[in-house]
């Protein structure tokens, strides 16, 4: 194995109705059930659905990178 890496980028959405921190960590939680070697996370855009006034849900986009295995 190499010191030198090679990483992904994907991009998710992940939702919650009580914050942007569980929003993110929501998506994370999700995405780590099926992809291997996460390393780290930008978030890319915040965003709400308003329900009856108030904040429905926290929407928060992000894109996580992860290192592509060594063959």
């Amino acid at each position: 194995m190499s010191d030198n890496h090679t990483y992904k980028k994907i991009e998710l959405t992940g939702s919650s109705r009580s914050s942007i921190e569980d929003a993110i960590s929501n998506a994370l939680v999700e995405c780590a059930k099926t992809v291997d070697n996460l390393d780290w996370f930008e978030v890319t855009e915040i965003r709400g659905h308003i329900q009856n006034g108030n904040v429905g849900h926290y929407q928060v986009t992000i894109k996580v990178g992860f290192r592509v295995q060594d063959s």
